[in-house]
């Protein structure tokens, strides 16, 4: 045991120490960052490319990117599906060269797709550099990200095969993107020299004039949408006051925004009665069990449309397992399955075959005929 006076004599070095981290600006309030950690969040892209960093990437190899990391979201020409919107469609060589995309003012028109509304590509790559892939955010390399947005754009007919997206060619791919000059900026919410010099309209002195009172601002999912992707309020987190409401249930019939029509977050938080799953006959999976069929299903992006216990896009994990469990053939069955893909028994929603070996695939597949780590 350490004496008093050596405990008080590290205390003060510690105290010493702390005081010489912490900030000027904010005195007893942490440190300035430092240039290392400052560098790693300062990763935007502006429209006039400033942060873009240097790089480089083909159209033939943001299709092996996007096939193996972006295609079971977004659909294998982009055209996404029933859960996310699609990406390419809509737009016209009229629209390239004019810059406007005509039928975003077609009523008519069935849907809006990325490249009929996005007016910058920094947009585009800034977003794929920081969000994607969904399960992996931030794990693409630079160049990757350069190559996969050089692939949608020939997926939206906005480039040839053969172009080469590049920190120098950035520009010229932004001369022909569809929409380029639909941006607006009338509203000015963006002040300053480069937009017109207006102040925002902030007061809104006429619209206070003459308001009803005691509005309320509440809404409601169409019947036919209720319960399409699962029980709403177990996809939310808990928390905040938005909890979702319980879409196994049916419908109320009191009118919105009565208290009637409030989420019922006890159906987020009671615990629900367990089920039993039989475990099938077979022998435990090779190499680590249920931990390694487990990272195989981050490895093989698997994790971006099933959660292991709720559905995203296919059905979770431990569905599949209840549903097979009594399959003698249960494993060869979801091996075949996982490698081969398909579409029909879980829903509309197909999921792509899947770029794995057998070896692989047979042990997802035990790991789910177990009970997938019930």
């Amino acid at each position: 045991m350490s004496s008093f006076p050596e405990r008080l004599l590290l205390s003060l070095v510690f105290c010493a120490a702390t005081a010489q981290a912490q900030t000027t600006a904010y005195p007893g309030i942490g440190r300035s960052a430092t240039p290392a950690e400052v560098a790693a969040w300062d990763i935007d892209v502006r429209p006039d490319f400033k942060g873009l960093p240097k790089g480089s990437g083909t159209v033939a190899a943001g299709m092996v990117v996007w096939e193996s990391k972006c295609s079971s979201c977004h659909g294998i020409f982009g055209e996404s599906n029933e859960v996310f919107s699609p990406l390419t469609g809509g737009t016209t060589k009229e629209d390239i060269q004019s810059g406007r995309v005509a039928r975003l003012n077609d009523r008519a028109f069935p849907g809006r797709t990325t490249f009929m509304k996005i007016p910058t590509i920094s947009t585009l790559w800034d977003y794929i550099n920081r969000a994607m892939p969904w399960t992996a955010p931030k794990s693409l390399t630079t160049n990757e990200v350069y190559a996969v947005t050089a692939y949608l754009l020939n997926l939206g007919g906005i480039v040839p095969e053969s172009f080469t997206l590049s920190d120098q060619t950035m520009a010229q791919a932004q001369n022909l993107l569809p929409n380029r000059n639909g941006m607006t900026t009338e509203h000015a919410l963006w002040p300053g020299l480069a937009f017109g010099n207006r102040k925002p309209d902030v007061a809104a002195t006429a619209c206070m004039k003459d308001c009803p009172v005691n509005d309320k601002l509440a809404s409601s999912l169409p019947d036919f949408a209720r319960n399409a992707h699962g029980n709403l309020a177990e996809q939310n987190r808990l928390v905040g006051a938005q909890r979702g409401a319980d879409t196994t249930q049916p419908p109320s019939t009191a009118p919105v925004g009565s208290a009637e029509r409030t989420p019922v977050a006890a159906a987020v938080s009671a615990p629900k009665a367990a089920v039993a799953v039989p475990a099938a006959p077979v022998t435990p999976a090779a190499g680590g069990g249920g931990a390694a069929a487990m990272a195989l299903t981050q490895k093989y992006a698997c994790v971006a449309c099933h959660g292991q216990d709720n559905k995203i896009i296919g059905p979770a994990f431990r569905d599949i397992a209840r549903k097979y469990a009594a399959r003698a053939d249960a494993v060869d069955y979801l091996a075949g399955k996982i490698r081969a893909g398909g579409s029909g028994v879980w829903g509309p929603i197909p999921m792509p075959q899947q770029q794995l070996s057998a070896a692989d695939a047979k042990m997802i597949a035990q790991w789910l005929a177990q009970g997938a780590g019930k």
